[in-house]
């Protein structure tokens, strides 16, 4: 009997595993404004999971388009693409593959590694571990719970001192299926750590400064995609009537909240909450740069993909009032990651760079008096997307490296 229990039990445990079995991601070149109707009229129809842009709302002439199509919709697909002459190629054959391929070596280490996705556990018991063995140039401090439970702990690197430093906010992981996110934040502590006392950037950079982490924003959602459902972006939150779970973290902050690229359908991918602050995740957070709002000169913001280095406003097409130094910054980041692989990225403002979208962290920082806030959307351009194999996480970190050295550097030297 309790054989039969556990295969029971295994068997409901697998059950909860999305599969991705014949889904493709398609790329869809829409040049007339019918072709937009078309796009926004499919996804009101069937279920397509929007890679890029973020939601129907945001498709416009002339932009690439990136849809994940569930297998059974395929030939209404390719009948609606054929019959209405939209251009389009297909990025993902099959997802599932896709997916199984992401990690390299299909033997996952028990412990954690850089060039590896870790899960949600190995990463906890890395932030225990490397404080602890660090304590000289490393502090850990729990900002909140996230809404499961599981806490959120910041990371302080920096060189211990009797009196307060002017300091860096960096986050990862606001989207749960950014998985190449996550493991910059680890990345960047790692070098951070083994790279002072040899590097005189970083030796400088961690003297006179300090920089928070928090490896993970979104736990919830990072650990679902690891469990259940590896395309899940949104946080995990509930609200009783709604069989909807999640909001969109990334939409959730006070800056032109739900005014553009944002949904207020709880069922939508870019849902913008209830109202402002209405996820746990994102109060903690806000209430931790408030607090430290007269030390913290500068907010990074880890996303992918696309390669853009993006920078305020995303909520309006008004320029901000540091527009021309937050572009000459951004550009001069941009050609210090390009140095080392030839990676190209592309700098502006959100809304013109990207697509308009509000409630986005890095315009609450900016008008919150953070001046210098950065949204990076590391590889790819979609070859991979969202699932970025793992025998890229090296070069992609050592090249967002430079970038995030090179913003820092600027930093410290243009304290204000």
């Amino acid at each position: 009997m309790k054989v039969l229990l556990l295969f029971g039990l295994v068997a409901v445990a697998l059950a909860d595993v999305s599969r991705f079995e014949g889904e493709k991601v398609f790329r869809l070149k829409p040049v007339l404004d019918e072709h937009v109707t078309l796009i926004r009229d499919l996804a009101k129809n069937i279920e397509v999971d929007f890679w890029r842009p973020d939601s129907p709302e945001l498709v416009t002439i002339d932009i690439d388009v990136d849809i994940r199509v569930p297998a059974k919709y395929l030939d209404i697909v390719y009948t609606i693409l054929q019959q209405n002459d939209i251009e389009h190629e297909v990025l993902i054959e099959d997802l599932q593959t896709a997916v199984d391929d992401q990690a390299d070596e299909k033997a996952s280490p028990r412990s954690h590694s850089y060039t590896k996705y870790n899960d949600w556990n190995k990463i906890q018991s890395w932030i225990a571990s490397i404080s602890s063995s660090n304590p000289s140039l490393i502090s850990k401090q729990v900002i909140g719970n996230t809404y499961e439970g599981r806490p959120m702990t910041v990371l302080k690197l920096g060189k211990k001192s009797s009196s307060t430093k002017p300091a860096i906010f960096m986050d990862c992981g606001i989207h749960a299926r950014e998985w190449i996110s996550p493991a910059f934040c680890q990345w960047f502590v790692k070098e951070a750590l083994s790279t002072y006392g040899s590097d005189s950037q970083m030796t400088s950079l961690l003297n006179q400064m300090d920089v928070f982490v928090l490896p993970v924003f979104n736990i919830d959602g990072y650990d679902y995609t690891h469990k259940s459902n590896r395309m899940w972006r949104k946080t995990r939150s509930r609200k009783s009537g709604s069989s909807c779970i999640g909001t969109d973290p990334n939409r959730n902050f006070n800056a032109g909240w739900c005014s553009t690229g944002a949904s207020n359908n709880p069922c939508s991918d870019t849902f913008c909450g209830y109202k402002p602050e209405s996820e746990i995740e994102v109060k903690n957070v806000a209430d931790f740069i408030r607090r430290n709002k007269s030390i913290i000169k500068a907010y990074i913001t880890i996303h992918s993909y696309s390669q853009l280095l993006l920078f305020p406003y995303s909520y309006t097409y008004e320029l901000a009032a540091h527009h021309s130094e937050l572009l000459k910054v951004a550009e001069g980041a941009s050609a210090a990651l390009r140095s080392l692989y030839g990676t190209r990225y592309t700098s502006g403002p959100g809304a013109t760079t990207i697509y308009p979208a509000a409630g986005g962290s890095d315009d609450w920082a900016y008008d919150l008096g953070v001046k210098y806030s950065y949204t990076f959307e590391l590889r790819d351009t979609g070859r991979y997307g969202f699932l970025l194999p793992e025998s890229q996480i090296k070069p992609t970190c050592e090249e967002t490296m430079l970038a995030v050295k090179y913003i820092a550097a600027y930093v410290q030297k243009n304290l204000y």
